[in-house]
């Protein structure tokens, strides 16, 4: 797929305005984050993906990746792991507002803990004897820390980004993140109920799920990434996806060209 064909691609209709008439031309986006999981055991890699309730405002019944909007307690958690460099580096590109290296580590943590409490899965490492004690922890963390783990950031590649279109009742400004399944910590089995139906998918099943249009081309960048070697962090263009001038359009962060 060519640039142009993901520009339109992941405009999603940008001119649309939401129903309920919410989500105006005035409405900032919110720092958001993603994990895409990714197993390549079998030789072939699959994905973790679950549909969204019905009844939710922002994209119903799609499926999507496991993630959400930064919580302050994103900014506030401490762990003994810390995220690559050029995953920070990257993440400071373009960013929107007070560029710092909270906020880039804030992002990496929420897809982290999103995660956890979307599917129940931990993408974290056991917890040493200089780990924060639970209830030194924001309360949106304790249950990760009870579980015996602290979170896992310096495997993280930070691989896409994109922010929502103008008139969605919800906008958000979303990194995505992936990391191979092999770092699953553990399974707890538990989750928020925001997703259902929460499973593994080839990049070929994928094709059948009903998926955003900006997820379709998340997973061309996805497959763009496996490419370029083995995954973890890794100094790599990383495709940007906003509105400009009536356009959904892609760029490359870092790019003067």
């Amino acid at each position: 797929m060519n640039d142009s064909d993901r520009a339109a691609n992941g405009s999603d209709n940008a001119a649309s305005r939401s129903r309920d008439g919410s989500g105006g031309p005035s409405q900032r986006p919110r720092d958001a984050a993603t994990l895409v999981l990714v197993d390549t055991t079998s030789g072939v890699p699959k994905v973790l993906m679950g549909r969204r309730r019905a009844g939710q405002v922002f994209m119903p019944s799609k499926v999507v990746f496991p993630g959400g909007r930064v919580d302050e307690a994103d900014k506030l958690v401490r762990s003994n792991d810390a995220l690559a460099q050029s995953e920070t580096e990257q993440l400071l590109l373009e960013m929107k507002g007070r560029p710092s290296e909270v906020r880039a580590r804030a992002l990496a943590l929420a897809a982290i803990r999103e995660t956890f409490e979307e599917t129940g899965v931990i993408v974290g490492r056991t917890l040493t004897a200089q780990a924060p004690r639970s209830t030194d922890l924001p309360p949106a963390w304790r249950a990760f820390h009870d579980a015996g783990f602290e979170p896992l950031l310096s495997e993280l590649c930070f691989f896409a980004r994109a922010i929502t279109p103008l008139g969605r009742p919800r906008r958000y400004d979303t990194r995505f993140f992936c990391v191979s399944a092999n770092l699953i910590a553990a399974e707890t089995g538990a989750s928020d109920e925001e997703l259902d139906r929460i499973g593994w998918f080839s990049l070929e099943e994928t094709k059948d799920l009903d998926l955003p249009p900006i997820t379709r081309v998340i997973l061309d960048d996805l497959v763009d990434r496996l490419d370029a070697g083995p995954l973890g962090p890794l100094p790599h263009p990383v495709p940007f996806y906003h509105h400009r001038r009536g356009s959904f359009v892609r760029e490359f962060l870092g790019d003067d060209r």
